[in-house]
């Protein structure tokens, strides 16, 4: 888990911290040809170690969202086993390799995943269910299908959490892997390789972190360790901020937003399982049949640069005139510490602080003002300064009011909009029908009126896809008895609770 729009909201305000991978790609007659990853770095810069948080890796190779999902164990490993060479052969690292998998979670964030996994459960298993039906239908009548192995299972998500029978298979299997590679591949060959497991305890990006703290204590440490880490959670980043290392990047997948999703029923791309037609049953058909392949070979790789972001935390963070000597390592660690109040995964979200409404700023002009009035930092040397914490409390207590009322302002204003855009789109709307007569070779683009079980089945999909979506109109709304947008809500969620 990470914090919700965090990377978002920093990328776009200081937008030199990213910068794109150079990757090394060598095919010969669409046959993949190894890299030689002891040659130097295509990026022009040399890393000492990769760490990589491997849940990140484990959960896109076992259930992806951009292509097709693996048909069995031996295609999720194989899939694992090439993301790590693709990352290995973009860092280089030339010391130290550290792969780690989330062990047991801390107790407070368990309830957090509990509930999260029992509603992925439930959700998987309707989807399942709506998805055998809807392939019935269409055999039925006709439609030409991929085959389904009748003993395949369907990958159940919560199985990636530890103590189950595929981490350990999956443990054995990188075991494998990394003796296979340091005897083959010249560029694992020097370098020291560390893989930790979901029995040892903790999430992955704190058991990374808690060794790079425990390295910086060495008597043999070198400072100019240059430290790149692997991981999509946004937390990263203020994890990274907090070890107070000079060298230290991130490199994650680049978010492209509105990527097309193969069907689940044929796996072709350009339109949603309820509108699936089959797979193309002659030449016809073929030519107005969309793609059924990914139309990239994979995700293209971003680098977040630590050490810009610290510089740019320290312009922000100037404060001239202070009674005291600056501190700007000590000002990393209060900035960590206000940004934990916008989304952390141990915390409770504070309702009325939201990253997209400029939350971080408020905080930050809170924060100047307390350091010059109480003439110190929030923290120290990890210690919290309990009494300047409130007054920062006190100071969004007083902004609580005006936030409340602006977001329930600018929600019904939204709501406003789309409830008339609803509107208009069903007054143009014209009679909906399925590509395909009764999947007959026909051109795609002949329409005929589905059979009534079909129809029923593709409803029922829709239905489950807008349950979760948030409802436009104002008279299907839930009632909400405390509306924080009127005077006296704080006494409601007291009386609430």
């Amino acid at each position: 888990m990470g914090v919700p729009a965090f990377f978002r909201w920093l990328s776009r305000k200081y937008s030199s911290i990213v910068i794109h991978c150079n990757e090394e790609r060598k095919q010969i007659d669409g046959v993949k040809i190894p890299v030689d990853t002891s040659q130097p770095n295509p990026n022009g810069i040399e890393f000492d170690n990769l760490y990589l948080d491997m849940n990140g890796i484990i959960h896109p190779c076992s259930h992806p969202e951009d292509r097709p999902a693996p048909k069995n164990e031996q295609e999720i490993m194989i899939a694992i086993f090439d993301s790590i060479d693709r990352l290995f052969g973009i860092v280089r690292p030339r010391r130290l390799l550290y792969m780690a998998i989330d062990g047991v979670a801390p107790r407070a964030k368990m309830n957090q995943q509990r509930s999260r996994r029992f509603r992925a459960s439930k959700e998987g298993a309707e989807q399942s269910d709506l998805k055998a039906s809807l392939r019935a239908e269409l055999l039925r009548n006709g439609a030409k299908l991929p085959e389904v192995d009748p003993k395949a299972e369907r990958f159940d998500s919560n199985c990636i959490t530890p103590g189950t029978e595929f981490m350990f298979r999956l443990a054995a299997c990188l075991r494998f892997y990394i003796i296979d590679r340091l005897n083959t591949d010249p560029g694992w060959r020097n370098i020291e390789v560390i893989l930790s497991d979901a029995n040892v305890p903790g999430e992955g990006e704190h058991k990374i972190m808690d060794f790079i703290r425990r390295q910086r204590g060495q008597p043999h440490h070198d400072p100019n360790t240059h430290h790149c880490i692997c991981g999509a959670d946004a937390d990263l980043i203020m994890l990274g901020l907090a070890t107070h290392e000079p060298n230290f990047t991130i490199i994650r997948e680049e978010f492209k937003p509105n990527q097309p999703r193969p069907c689940g029923l044929c796996s072709q791309y350009g339109h949603e399982m309820e509108d699936c037609c089959g797979l193309a049953r002659d030449k016809t058909d073929e030519m107005n049949v969309v793609q059924s392949e990914p139309p990239n070979a994979g995700p293209s790789y971003i680098f977040i640069r630590i050490c810009v972001i610290r510089e740019y935390i320290k312009l922000e963070m100037e404060m001239p005139g202070l009674p005291f000597a600056y501190d700007f390592e000590n000002i990393i660690d209060d900035w960590v510490m206000m940004c934990f109040f916008v989304g952390n995964d141990f915390l409770p979200h504070l309702p009325s602080l939201e990253i997209r409404e400029g939350a971080i700023d408020k905080l930050v002009r809170l924060y100047k003002d307390i350091v010059h009035q109480t003439g110190g930092y929030l923290t120290s040397n990890g210690q919290i300064n309990l009494g300047r914490v409130e007054k920062i409390m006190v100071g969004i207590g007083k902004m609580e009011d005006a936030i409340f009322r602006k977001r329930r302002e600018s929600d019904v204003s939204y709501r406003a909009r789309e409830k008339s855009k609803k509107q208009r789109t069903k007054q143009n709307q014209g009679p909906s029908y399925i590509p395909g007569d009764q999947f007959a070779p026909t051109p795609l683009g002949s329409g005929f009126q589905p059979p009534q079980a079909l129809s029923n089945v593709k409803q029922s999909i829709q239905e489950m896809r807008s349950r979760d979506l948030k409802n436009l109109s104002d008279d299907d709304e839930p009632e909400d008895d405390v509306r924080l947008w009127e005077d006296g809500w704080e006494r409601k969620i007291f009386q609430s609770q």
